[in-house]
């Protein structure tokens, strides 16, 4: 399994959808639905999956899926992804005369079938492309609908190729004859918002010098979960609409609050393990539960008492800024029950240094327009997911051994406040270093960051040193990377360049 792919897995579902939502034309909702099936142990099944995910779906809504593409060669708005592959097959500089009957082959086409005319246009040129609308408008609806499915795939395919070859690693998806696969087949419940009072407070942190936290009070404790469940058991209701096995989706939100009250830990992780436990305990037709949550932050609020500043133990303000992630998968083996996978994270994250960071060096030709910088303002975005060695020092916070997001949180801003970074590849591969040496429990640590640095109107003001900043232009760029205990054995490579902050 390559280090790309990991990276993949261990993204929030947020980060997953955001980056592959775009593979079916406006239709977010397959990279969502697939997404809940990872791990992936590579490229080529995860977009497998994908199409697993469109062809389980009822006729109605894989006829909306084609009807989201546009006509070929149509001078209207679409996605980026069809702007760029409808000029790459000339279809944005057309003659008047090929527009003309490009646009009365769409009519009629459109007016026969119900949905547009699909092509991967990737190798066609519009002689081509108007070729293929004559032959295959003469065929039969149903073999036409099968037509434009595939084309949809083939569509998906280049996209991830050009994702891949984007960020270098076009070598992870090879397309191959496709296999028989397993089923695609699961469903549940999302946002289910669970609010707690009074739960276990988390203790017996261990303690590191970038931050002050040692617990939290968990006088709230918040939760958006989402949850999907798995079993053979399932098809007569895909198949039959036999629905005697299914447990319902409002019962499932109901499982999980109710489960609430029983939990007698302190992490999300704990919870996550033990209500997927539970889920298998009590439904045997299941025979797969994933369970993700996004932590609800609330913080202290400092009240006037005798003199001085307390938190209060009645007020507290509703954060939406960064918060704590995790992921919990449990799955049957036999008689028992395992915990298959896991991970926890931070997610949104958003730090700035105001100088203090460079890029320089970078490779230059005849593309290049971005200038060296020596000292340069960074605004970051930074997502930051973590594996235990043994999950249980995730799940169990009596084994003092547990890593809060508050600690990972400030661990990042200190190494961050510290170095003088060459890149932000250069700062997330200090903070990971940084994070494998502080808790020996990890066995992996993985980011997804993306640069959002403002851009500098002015140089200089009146007077002080201070600059004029508005927000940055739409593009923007992003980084990933994954990190073992391996890259602790490395020599001479965890030393940021020291510099005035």
């Amino acid at each position: 399994m390559s280090d790309l792919i990991k990276l993949v897995n261990n993204w929030s579902i947020t980060q997953f959808v955001h980056t592959f939502g775009g593979l079916f034309e406006e239709s977010p909702w397959v990279a969502e639905r697939a997404g809940l099936s990872r791990p992936f142990d590579s490229f080529e099944q995860m977009m497998k999956v994908m199409k697993n995910v469109v062809q389980a779906s009822d006729d109605q809504v894989k006829f909306q899926l084609l009807r989201n593409h546009p006509d070929l060669g149509a001078r209207i708005s679409m996605s980026s992804n069809s702007v760029q592959e409808q000029a790459g097959a000339g279809l944005d500089s057309l003659s008047q005369e090929q527009y003309n009957e490009l646009q009365q082959l769409n009519k009629a086409y459109t007016s026969q079938f119900g949905f547009p005319f699909i092509l991967a246009v990737k190798g066609h040129t519009a002689s081509s492309i108007l070729e293929s609308m004559r032959q295959r408008h003469r065929r039969g609806r149903e073999e036409e609908f099968e037509t434009a499915l595939k084309e949809v795939f083939k569509i998906a395919g280049i996209r991830l190729e050009q994702w891949l070859a984007q960020i270098g690693h076009e070598h992870e998806f090879v397309s191959k004859r496709a296999a028989v696969q397993q089923r695609t087949m699961y469903y549940g419940k999302g946002d289910v918002w669970m609010y707690r009072s009074y739960a276990k407070p988390l203790t017996g942190i261990q303690s590191i010098p970038e931050s002050p936290f040692m617990g939290r009070s968990n006088i709230l404790f918040g939760l958006n979960i989402k949850v999907a469940v798995q079993g053979d058991e399932f098809l007569p209701s895909f198949a039959e609409g036999d629905n005697s096995l299914v447990v319902a989706t409002d019962s499932m939100k109901n499982f999980i609050l109710k489960h609430a009250a029983d939990y007698t830990g302190a992490t999300v992780e704990g919870f996550l393990a033990l209500v997927s436990r539970r889920f298998l305990e009590t439904y045997p037709q299941m025979s797969k539960v994933q369970m993700t949550a996004d932590q609800i932050p609330f913080e202290d609020i400092p009240i006037g008492l005798e003199g001085s500043y307390r938190p209060s133990a009645l007020v507290f303000r509703y954060s939406q800024n960064d918060r704590a992630t995790a992921a919990v998968e449990a799955e049957r083996s036999g008689d028992s029950i395992e915990l298959s996978n896991h991970f926890s994270g931070v997610a949104d994250l958003r730090l700035i240094k105001v100088k203090g960071s460079e890029f320089a060096g970078f490779m230059q030709d005849e593309y290049t327009t971005l200038p060296e910088t020596r000292d340069r303002p960074l605004f970051i975005f930074l997502n930051i997911n973590w594996r235990y060695e043994d999950p249980r020092d995730g799940m169990d916070d009596q084994r003092g051994r547990y890593v809060a997001a508050e600690q990972v949180r400030d661990l990042a801003a200190a190494v961050f406040h510290e170095c003088r970074s060459a890149s932000i590849q250069h700062l997330i591969y200090q903070i990971g270093r940084r994070l494998l040496s502080r808790f020996e429990q990890l066995s992996e640590v993985s980011f997804e960051s993306n640069n959002r640095t403002w851009e500098t109107v002015l140089e200089e003001v009146k007077e002080g040193e201070g600059k004029v900043f508005t927000e940055p232009r739409p593009p923007y760029g992003f980084q990933g990377f994954s990190m073992t205990r391996d890259d602790l054995g490395t020599d001479g490579r965890d030393s940021g360049k020291a510099g005035d902050v």
